[in-house]
């Protein structure tokens, strides 16, 4: 049994999907396909019941996910105790924070020649545990998290972007409205992948007399990309940082669609002169 294997364990067991899991994790589908299969031989249990529809846990693997959670979060408390001492800051995030984040490091380096800054790519949820648990000093997020013994400092808002396909019925118009894209489909990420989004789209039609209409969820092994050329009718929501080669991307006229981008922080963590330089830079770009 190997760690990794309890880590794309866990992500199956939190996707109930080899294809949400493998996105996740950052490994191909068919790789950790492989490592649950070689759990599964080193265990003698078999943990999912998979057919071409769905995951389904077993009853082991109800057992097996709380262990596999405290044993991960050990991992992440024995790098804690054991890193080396000075001046160094782990700052997680993921891919769409990449460019600020770099040019904020840079910055910060700058005035501290002798910091080493590490740009750590973490899916969400385990950016919030490596900050509980110390493994990193700071996370970058959208939204916010209510978690006790974090903290959580907003640094931009960024204005989420409207994308269709070059064939949209309003791709040509320098403009639109949420009044002109309710009438076509609305194409998310299921709401419990992406909660986030779903309120702020839910939040700026509520002031309209008709609300999105919403279409058939993207799949976990999908992108925008694919499912707007598939449907030239739709419409849907990126972040801003999201890549948009081969989609037209519109301008609202009116509502802006914001979201906060904020720092989350242990509440007991010493905040460094390397780190308030870094969260400074952070709030500058």
């Amino acid at each position: 049994m190997e760690l990794r294997q309890l880590t794309y364990f866990v992500a199956v067991c939190e996707e109930l999907s080899f294809s949400g899991a493998a996105a996740r994790c950052f490994i191909s589908q068919s790789a950790i396909s492989h490592q649950i299969s070689r759990l599964e031989r080193d265990l003698g249990v078999s943990l999912f019941e998979r057919s071409t529809r769905s995951v389904v846990p077993t009853d082991a693997t109800a057992r097996l996910l709380p262990l596999a959670k405290q044993m991960l979060s050990l991992e992440s408390a024995i790098r804690a105790a054991v890193r080396t001492v000075g001046p160094r800051i782990r700052l997680a995030a993921n891919m769409s924070f990449a460019t600020r984040s770099l040019s904020a490091i840079a910055g910060a380096r700058a005035t501290h020649p002798e910091a080493e800054i590490e740009f750590v790519i973490k899916p969400f949820r385990q950016r919030i545990t490596a900050v509980a648990d110390g493994d990193c000093d700071l996370a970058l997020i959208r939204g916010s998290v209510d978690q006790p013994g974090l903290e959580v400092e907003q640094l931009w808002v960024e204005d989420l972007v409207i994308a269709t396909s070059s064939a949209h019925p309003l791709a040509t118009r320098e403009t639109v409205t949420l009044s002109d894209l309710s009438r076509y489909p609305l194409l998310l990420p299921p709401e419990q992948e992406q909660v986030l989004l779903h309120t702020v789209i839910r939040s700026a039609f509520a002031e309209l007399p008709t609300g999105p209409t919403f279409g058939p969820p993207i799949p976990p092994d999908h992108t925008a990309t694919m499912e707007l050329i598939n449907r030239p009718d739709a419409w849907t929501v990126l972040y801003a940082e999201s890549p948009t080669e081969g989609l037209v991307v519109l301008k609202l006229a009116e509502h802006k669609l914001r979201i906060p981008v904020s720092a989350v922080l242990r509440s007991d963590a010493r905040r460094s002169p390397i780190l308030t330089t870094l969260l400074a830079a952070l709030h500058r770009t």
